[in-house]
């Protein structure tokens, strides 16, 4: 039996055994390194998409409260005291959970809406309601002005709307 001896290999008997596991650890790393910011793509697309949702249920409860302003009919007490006419601290809260009915605190009546709440403050009348300063060229009809405020909750997505609406 021959056997060939390559003079000098004896100092690198396992060398290419110790390559192969130095690249297969570089290779290892690197495949977590990917599925962890895949990971974290996915939350931030998640995040991305409750928060859009939220504000398209915001957008519909506003325009729920302001069809209900727009009916003729229409009628609401002036807020009693500036705590009552403030925007409603209930709605950017994010630890309060809305729910339809009367909040004691604010004075607001939130309805719910098909995807959020709404509710209307009535703020008063003006004779001007944009200050152009209308002097001789107003009717006798004051503007009323309502507070409307739309708040669309998705997951742990909370989004708050709000429109002044004036009307005569």
């Amino acid at each position: 039996m021959n056997h060939y001896s390559v003079p000098g290999s004896g100092a690198q008997r396992g060398m290419a055994l110790l390559v192969s596991l130095v690249f297969l650890l570089l290779l290892t790393l690197i495949g977590i390194s990917s599925m962890q910011n895949a990971n974290l793509q996915e939350k931030m697309a998640g995040s991305v998409k409750l928060r859009n949702e939220s504000f398209q249920f915001a957008e519909t409860a506003l325009r729920a409260g302001e069809t209900i302003v727009q009916a003729q009919a229409y009628s609401l007490a002036v807020c009693p005291n500036k705590t009552k006419c403030a925007p409603p601290a209930e709605a950017v809260d994010p630890n309060t959970a809305l729910v339809a009915g009367t909040n004691a605190t604010s004075g607001v009546t939130w309805v719910a809406s098909s995807s959020g709440f709404y509710g209307i403050q009535k703020l008063g009348t003006t004779k001007d309601p944009v200050n152009m300063n209308l002097a001789g060229m107003e009717d006798s009809l004051p503007w009323t002005l309502y507070r409307i405020t739309g708040v669309g909750v998705q997951g742990t997505s909370k989004t708050v709307l709000e429109s002044i609406y004036v009307k005569k």
